[in-house]
């Protein structure tokens, strides 16, 4: 029998049920119909849950990403046998074994193509060492690239394919801008499975994890495997944010990317010179702990405490100190002794920066004019070099110290370390002394220190002359 109801009972049930489905709605935030995102060719959409929805983009970012790799030639030569020379099968055996062998390494990365005559941006673990380098287009093409240029210390490299082209391309983001939470998509090549996508989110930024002297990852749980490394990291507007570049290997959604900000600053330098001149300060420095604080009469914790002074360099010309407290440099605060190095190897050596400082409770502005950090490098390996010619090292003297030594006007080079033992040490050399001659031979600088040491054979008397405070004296011993 078919039941029926009055239209009173009917207009009384709608009116319950649209207010049960409206309590219902705003409690539980049923999430509203999907809209496009206008902009750009690669905005993306979003769906009903609010997440975005990546084909478009990914239909455009891929064709600029490419998977590498790489061979490399080793050559080893076996153990050599025990040869016996009344056994005549030993000559033979032993110029076997002793035959140089070569066996190939391979190694599998990613990169993204910047400028469409091919040039590529890598990392530099990806190409290290390669005597041969195969780029994969999205296409499927092979093609042969060459190294461009290589920074180890920011894990980046250039190369560009041979073949010459107009190839696809990724535009450069900005990561400074970049924020936690934010949506990004990394594009790559793991364990050789060709062009992969994966997306998550930044997790966080400034990750220090010893990689090395200028770490400031993106970190993302976007997945990041093996064969990865070199491969783009892109915001939702396709933009290139950061190069994948190493993972935690017992973590799951942990993977780290060089700020692409950090890796355009070493790319420009690559291809203009193939190599990267950083700024250079002269100071060591460390982390303001609450004690250290407290015993420096400081209010804060954050900056950069200048621990050491090296001799010669820009910090001791402009007149910086041990204990001084750096705190901004050109302007931007200085949160962690981490930031300070970071800042100054992006500067333009030649350039003047200003370094706000607390010295003693007072706040003071300083000017320091940045040098090279390569220069400073060469000049500290030439001083090593002469540990094993004599037993010392030595390095040029600055004008403050030779104005604190009561030697100013005169030139040389200062006596830093004698080894224990040595003949330097035997004849009464000491640290601190400066060298004013060799052989006769006035020393002006550390080239010329250098150059009086290389034409001198092992065993051959060396007399130097030396000054200590006002006294002058010769030495000689053997090289």
């Amino acid at each position: 029998m078919k039941k029926t109801y009055s239209a009173k009972t009917l207009i009384v049930t709608g009116v319950f049920s649209a207010v049960i489905g409206l309590i219902f709605a705003t409690r539980f935030d049923l999430p509203e119909p999907s809209h496009a995102v206008e902009g750009s060719p690669t905005a993306t959409k979003t769906v009903a849950a609010g997440l975005p929805l990546l084909t478009d983009m990914v239909k455009h970012v891929k064709p600029a990403v490419v998977n590498i790799s790489t061979t490399h030639v080793v050559r080893v030569r076996p153990m050599m046998s025990m040869r016996n020379p009344r056994d005549p099968s030993d000559d033979f055996f032993g110029q076997y074994f002793g035959a140089p062998q070569e066996y190939s390494q391979s190694s599998l990365g990613s990169g993204v193509i910047i400028n469409r005559d091919g040039t590529i941006l890598t990392n530099n673990h990806v190409v290290q060492n390669a005597d041969e380098i195969l780029v994969r287009l999205s296409d499927g093409r092979k093609l042969q690239a060459k190294v461009v240029g290589t920074d180890p210390k920011t894990d980046v490299a250039v190369i560009k394919i041979t073949t010459g082209g107009d190839y696809p391309t990724a535009p450069l983001g900005d990561s400074e801008s970049l924020e936690v939470g934010e949506w990004v998509l990394a594009v790559g090549n793991p364990f050789g499975l060709g062009q992969t996508v994966t997306a998550g989110i930044v997790s966080a930024k400034g990750r220090v994890i010893g990689a090395g002297p200028y770490d400031d990852f993106i970190q993302t749980d976007a997945s990041i495997n093996p064969g990865n490394s070199g491969g783009p990291l892109f915001n939702l507007n396709g933009e290139v944010v950061g190069i994948n570049t190493a993972i935690i290997a017992s973590g799951q959604g942990i993977g780290f990317a060089i700020p692409v900000n950090l890796a355009k600053n070493s790319v420009s330098q690559l291809i203009q010179k193939g190599r990267v001149s950083r700024g250079y300060l002269g100071v060591g420095i460390q982390d303001v702990t609450p004690e250290l604080a407290k015993s420096f009469g400081l209010s804060t914790e954050s900056g950069a405490l200048i621990a050491n002074i090296y001799p010669g360099g820009p910090a001791e010309k402009a007149g910086l100190q041990s204990g001084d407290l750096v705190v901004a440099f050109n302007g931007k605060p200085i949160e962690t002794s981490h930031d300070l190095p970071l800042l100054v190897s992006q500067t333009p050596v030649g350039n003047q920066v200003n370094l706000e400082v607390i010295r003693r409770g007072t706040h003071k502005n300083i000017t320091v004019q940045v040098d090279e950090l390569e220069k400073a490098e060469r000049q500290i390996a030439q001083m090593q070099k002469t540990e094993s010619d004599l037993g010392l090292i030595a390095r040029e003297l600055s004008e403050q110290e030779a104005e604190r030594m009561g030697a100013k006007g005169r030139k040389g080079v200062l006596v830093v370390k004698v080894l224990p033992g040595s003949q330097a040490e035997y004849v009464g050399i000491r640290t601190g002394d400066l060298i004013l001659e060799v052989n006769d031979q006035p020393i002006g600088n550390l080239n010329d220190y250098n150059q009086a040491l290389s034409q001198m054979r092992p065993g051959e008397i060396v007399r130097v002359f030396v000054q200590r405070g006002n006294m002058t004296s010769f030495y000689a011993f053997k090289k």
